[in-house]
């Protein structure tokens, strides 16, 4: 440790004193400089501390075994993402094309040297964790991954006849010479290096097999026993193994000198000039093809490559031979392995069941527009099931009563249960609007999809603001009610995925709420037609002002703090990267301000500096459901004001994406999202500390009663349905509304406003 108490690899930190001053009267001391890169967590850095919090959870031996091979799938799958974006536009950054410095100071080239460093950590302890740990225990309950050569005599034969007849036909072998130039491989591919000679003492030469795609990666045999002597559940044999074994008469006539697998990763990041698009949805399609040729970011090799060989693929896809190439003993792209997870039903290798339950104000509800006309209804997913948000579309898509719906769609998922309703709802005669991100990443192809059967069916589809992303998630329903139009919204800080929506935690908000209605007009008018209102009534909007709210609220606790009013920030999201937000929690802190951030991924901001951000706490929770809603509370000097929001505390939310903050004027609501955080706050079990140093650190669970949040929040809404809430339902989830306005005069500018 340095003098500072700071870890010696660890970006440094400031000064713990600060520089004295001298005035005419007295010796003050100076101000830290809140903008100094010391002060500022690095992006990339600390977006693969996150990586290695859910690795932690695949080595974590009270978490059950599958779950713990579904992380180990997930660390792979992240660091895929990450290369084909982060590191790829590092690189881009690297070659000039792009340029855009981070508040911490760090060069691209020293950030691409750091990334290396601690990927290739991460990626030996994955290795090692999945080859010693996990695959020996998966053994002893009987599911087995094995080399071709331990397979029984029998069951070898079934599995080379089942290469001879399904495999070899559709492979290729690709000899690599000056007359055969070095193939495509095609992003994520997975591939065999094949080491050969022609003639004895001969140059040695290279070849490539591709594994086809299409092909499994796990094959399952038979004729396994688990190490009781009891014949296996599962076994399985990797498909390249097989290949590998048959590699002499996929090139016939040489003398093997070894195999080895290998795996590219691209640049897989779309880059498109809306300006010059003159349909942007055909520019994407034409971007998506383009892509799958982006430059090499990564190559992973598995085996033992010769020299040569590992050089003319280095050379051929155009990679730094030290900082790009990852190389293991274990097997490649451990996504895979989340086929076992999905397919296997061991209650006793997986977690507690919990079946997602729908919330007492919608159990039992007839009507579901009078349920919420009695008051704003708040769902805490995936506990209270988000079947009642697509139950609700399905109800305004056949109701006779509703006239139109309009819609953002950023991750529909597949076989959308919401765009199915959309599509009937407009082939019904109803005025349908769908807002359809085409740019939401790597669901582009899919929202393609969605957009051309929403049109079909008649539906409005706007591809949202020329330049910015559509990330707000809202679904406005407008209904004729005794002669009158009425409106109902959702609001959501996650997407309308009903798959996703099953394992990752979100708020959603439903109300009659004139304001909040009023806005949501607005805000689909402003997406449809670039009509933004003169103001909006409550909604807070990026990129119209959501950034700057942000940091009044912040500033606005200091002052409270500052005259000795209740001051407190707990804000919960995904990422906190903004400098300028994070500069004003340095100010809130050093004013007195209690700051606790629930930050799932991404922090940049440096916790507990002497004299900065002594008053700053910084957690992070992972567990079986991804943490992913957005809430923030601000004490107020007393009187506390609660919000959801669809936006992460970054720049691109805040400048570049349309996103929605919502103030919860409820009571009963605001009071529910506080308890909510407070859980979270005490969760021991699951929650980790970043320290000043930019390491994480389990919070320690020694002296006081575990506390898992999650298993809080299942045991409580079980507790509802069971009946003592059922009972009361208001006093928990609803509110009572004003008396709806009598005057017919108001009524018909009411409706003149909506249509």
């Amino acid at each position: 440790m340095d003098p500072q108490g700071f870890a010696p690899n660890s970006t440094p930190s400031p000064p713990v004193s600060a520089p004295m001053v001298v005035t005419s009267t007295s010796i003050v001391p100076e101000p830290p400089d809140l903008r100094a890169s010391l002060l500022y967590l690095n992006r990339e850095l600390s977006w693969l501390e996150f990586n290695a919090r859910v690795l932690a959870e695949a080595q974590n031996e009270a978490v059950p075994l599958l779950e713990r091979l579904k992380f180990h799938a997930i660390v792979a799958s992240n660091l895929d993402e990450f290369f084909m974006v982060r590191v790829a536009g590092l690189k881009q950054q690297l070659t000039g094309e792009v340029g855009e410095g981070g508040p911490d100071g760090m060069s691209v080239s020293e950030q691409l040297s750091a990334i290396a460093k601690r990927v290739h950590d991460l990626a030996d302890k994955q290795a090692d964790a999945l080859m010693h740990e996990l695959m020996p225990k998966l053994a002893e309950k009987g599911i087995l991954f094995v080399k071709p050569e331990q397979l029984p005599p029998e069951a070898l034969k079934q599995l080379d006849d089942r290469f001879t007849a399904e495999i070899y036909p559709i492979l290729t072998p690709l000899a690599i010479d000056p007359g055969h130039p070095f193939p495509h491989l095609r992003n994520k591919s997975l591939n065999l290096g094949v080491m050969f000679t022609r003639d004895p003492g001969g140059e040695g030469g290279f070849g490539v097999v591709q594994v086809p795609m299409m092909l499994p990666r796990l094959l399952d045999v038979s004729g396994m026993r688990a190490h009781d002597g009891s014949p296996a559940r599962h076994a399985f044999v990797l498909v390249e193994d097989v290949i590998a074994r048959h590699v002499g008469s996929i090139f016939p006539g040489v003398k093997l000198k070894g195999v080895y697998a290998f795996r590219v990763t691209r640049n897989f990041d779309l880059e498109i000039d809306e300006e010059e698009a003159e349909d942007l949805l055909q520019t994407i399609q034409q971007e998506l093809r383009r892509r799958e040729r982006g430059n090499a970011v990564r190559l992973e090799v598995s085996g033992e490559p010769t020299g040569g060989s590992l050089t003319k693929l280095v050379k051929a896809l155009k990679l730094d031979a030290d900082r790009d190439v990852y190389r293991t003993s274990g097997m490649l792209n451990v996504s895979d392995l989340m086929q076992i997870v999905g397919r296997e039903d061991r209650r006793d290798l997986r977690d507690e069941p919990f079946q997602s339950l729908a919330a007492p104000p919608l159990r039992e509800a007839d009507d579901p527009f009078a349920v919420i006309r009695e008051g704003d209804v708040l769902l805490h997913h995936p506990y209270e099931a988000f079947d009642s948000i697509v139950e609700l579309l399905q109800r305004a898509a056949d109701d006779p009563d509703v006239l139109a719906i309009k819609q953002t769609l950023y991750r529909a998922g597949g076989d959308s249960p919401i765009v199915r309703a959309l599509a009937r709802a407009a082939e019904a005669g109803k005025q349908v609007t769908a807002i359809v991100e085409l740019k939401a990443r790597f669901d582009e192809e899919s929202n393609i999809q969605w957009a051309r059967t929403l049109e079909q069916s008649g539906v409005n589809v706007v591809y949202g603001l020329m330049g910015l992303k559509t990330h707000a998630k809202c679904q406005l329903i407008i209904r004729r009610e005794k002669g009158r139009l009425k409106r109902y919204v959702h609001f959501s800080t996650g997407n309308y995925n009903p798959s996703t929506a099953r394992f990752y935690t979100d708020m959603s908000l439903l109300t009659c709420n004139e304001k909040l209605c009023e806005d949501a007009s607005s805000l689909f008018n402003l997406l449809t037609g670039y009509s933004a209102p003169p103001k909006w009534n409550a909604l807070v909007v990026a990129p119209l002002g959501l950034h700057e709210a942000i940091l009044g609220l912040i500033a606005r606790e200091a002052e409270h703090a500052r005259n000795g009013r209740p001051a407190r920030i707990v804000a919960k999201m995904n990422a906190l990267v903004d400098e300028h937000v994070i500069e004003a929690l340095y100010r809130a802190s050093q004013a007195g301000v209690q700051i606790t951030l629930l930050v799932r991924g991404i922090c940049c901001l440096r916790p507990s500096v002497p004299g900065v951000s002594d008053n700053i706490e910084v957690r992070a929770l992972v567990d079986r459901f991804l943490e992913h809603g957005r809430v923030f509370t601000f004490a107020n000097g007393g009187k506390q004001e609660v919000f959801i929001a669809s936006a992460d505390w970054m720049p691109r939310n805040f400048h570049r994406r349309v996103e929605v903050m919502v103030p919860i004027e409820d009571p009963v609501i605001r009071a529910r999202l506080v308890d909510i955080l407070e859980v979270q706050l005490t969760d021991n079990v699951k929650a980790w500390r970043l320290t000043k140093d930019g390491n994480y650190e389990r919070v320690d669970a020694k002296h006081s009663p575990p506390v898992r949040a999650q298993t809080r929040f299942m045991e409580m809404v079980r507790d509802k349905v069971k009946g003592s809430e059922i009972a009361k339902p208001s006093s928990r989830f609803v509110l009572p509304r004003p008396e709806p306005i009598k005057s017919p005069r108001r009524a018909r500018g009411e409706a003149k406003k909506l249509l």
